[in-house]
């Protein structure tokens, strides 16, 4: 709203012209959504918890986890707020690349805060049945590949993305496995930080570290000359994408001052579902869907965990009548607890993880 407003009064004064420049934008707007989630969470917060919205805690989790019971959850709607507000503020709102995140967030957002919804407040267990969430998520996915084909926003061809490591590379796709190949990505993306999110602190902590990473690769595709310099795609307006990134990274990182041990309101699929599906739709944005799998290395090694648990009780099971477990409990941030990991511990750990992993993903800027 600021960029379409305030450059054209630079007449009065040149100082306007500064809200031109991405970076000027994007430092106002992690400010800005820091502030939104400082204001609106406490005032959330009570709200949650005068009409009873508490977290519900499985009995075969970790026994110390039971303490956590009745904190209040759907928490994930100060990050959707303060990034929305924020991206609306200081982003081009014709931008393409703008519109399409924004409406993943707020989709995402709305599957997961349904599902919340029927959990705490209408007393539904199962919440919305997992094959009713991934309609919703599989549906978005396939509907932005569909979208990417009828109306392309950059000048390479829709079906390319990049391949990291290599500069002269690309990896392309039939029209149809490119739509499906959409779908995969955000469904799996969103559902990855979903399944992180079990400790205090972790799955927001991580969510920044990821979405700072993809800002600064909007930054490049932005920009013609350190695009090519990089041997990246050159995608034109993809720089506004920054903005959103960190808008959702300053708004996690608020929500963070709320969220850490002992949190006092937990993000719920509200949030997760949101911040797993404008990663994966960043990444799809930004052609780079493989070094999303870099990016959030740690959301990876959750799910592969989980996965593995699943296989190996399967396995045995089949193989010797009874089901074993690889792990002590899955996803793995809980085998850690079960090993006498302090939670605290555990988070900061994994953040770390998350930041190596990130300088992971910009070294590909360079070793190509």
């Amino acid at each position: 709203m600021l960029y379409h407003l305030l450059p054209g009064l630079s007449d009065l004064n040149t100082v306007f012209n500064v809200f031109v420049y991405i970076t000027f934008r994007a430092a106002g707007a992690v400010v800005t959504s820091l502030l939104i989630a400082f204001a609106f969470g406490p005032l959330l917060i009570k709200k949650l918890r005068a009409a009873g919205v508490g977290q519900v805690v499985r009995s075969v989790g970790p026994d110390n986890h039971q303490d956590k019971a009745g904190t209040p959850t759907m928490g994930g709607l100060i990050i959707i707020v303060a990034a929305s507000i924020s991206t609306i503020l200081w982003a081009e709102l014709t931008n393409w690349y703008t519109v399409v995140a924004l409406v993943s967030l707020l989709w995402m957002g709305a599957i997961g805060f349904l599902d919340d919804y029927l959990k705490v407040v209408q007393g539904k267990t199962r919440g919305l049945v997992a094959r009713y969430k991934m309609i919703g998520q599989w549906s978005f996915g396939l509907a932005l590949g569909a979208f990417l084909l009828w109306r392309p926003i950059s000048p390479h061809p829709t079906t390319w993305t990049t391949i990291p490591f290599f500069s002269d590379l690309a990896a392309v796709f039939l029209a149809p496995v490119f739509v499906l190949f959409t779908g995969a990505v955000v469904s799996g993306s969103s559902n990855a930080v979903n399944l992180t999110d079990g400790l205090d602190g972790l799955a927001a902590g991580l969510t920044a570290i990821s979405a700072s990473t993809l800002g600064v690769f909007a930054y490049i595709a932005g920009r013609a000359d350190t695009s090519e310099y990089l041997g990246f795609f050159y995608l034109p307006g993809a720089g506004e994408l920054t903005i959103f990134a960190v808008a959702l990274a300053g708004a996690a990182i608020g929500f963070l001052w709320f969220n850490t041990h002992p949190a006092e309101v937990f993000m719920g699929d509200t949030g997760s579902l949101a911040l797993g599906g404008a990663l994966g739709v960043m990444a799809i944005l930004l052609k780079a869907e493989f070094l999303l799998v870099i990016v959030g290395g740690v959301f990876v090694l959750e799910t592969i965990s989980v996965a593995m648990q699943i296989g190996y009780f399967k396995y045995t099971r089949r193989r010797f009548g009874e089901g074993r477990r690889f792990f002590r409990m899955a996803p793995i941030h809980h085998h850690f607890e079960k090993l006498g990991w302090p939670e605290s511990q555990i988070v900061v750990r994994f953040w770390i993880l998350g930041v190596l992993f990130a300088m992971l993903a910009v070294s590909t800027l360079k070793i190509r």
